[in-house]
C-alpha cells in the first residue's frame, strides 16, 4: 500500500520538512479514500484527514528513537 510514500525517518532521509510530511499524508489519504481529488462535498473531510495524518506523522517522527543515536529526532 502507498508504495510511492518514501520513508521519512533517519538515516533513510536526513532532512524531512513539512512539505515531505504533507505529501506523504496526502498520498496516504488519497490511497485510503480512493479519491485523487475529492468532490466538493467531500473536500472538508479529505482536508481534515490529511491534516490529521500529517500531525500524527510529525508526532511519530519526533518520538522515534533511532537505534544507535540515543536521542529522539526533532521533526
Amino acid at each position: 500500500m502507498c508504495r510511492s510514500i518514501k520513508t521519512l525517518r533517519p538515516p533513510v532521509t536526513e532532512q524531512v520538512g513539512d512539505d515531505d510530511i504533507r505529501a506523504a499524508a496526502l498520498q496516504y489519504v488519497r490511497k485510503v479514500s480512493g479519491f485523487h481529488r475529492p468532490a466538493a462535498h467531500n473536500q472538508a473531510a479529505f482536508d481534515e484527514a490529511v491534516n490529521a495524518v500529517a500531525a500524527a506523522t510529525h508526532q511519530l517522527l519526533a518520538d522515534l528513537v533511532v537505534r544507535g543515536s540515543g536521542a529522539r529526532r526533532s521533526a
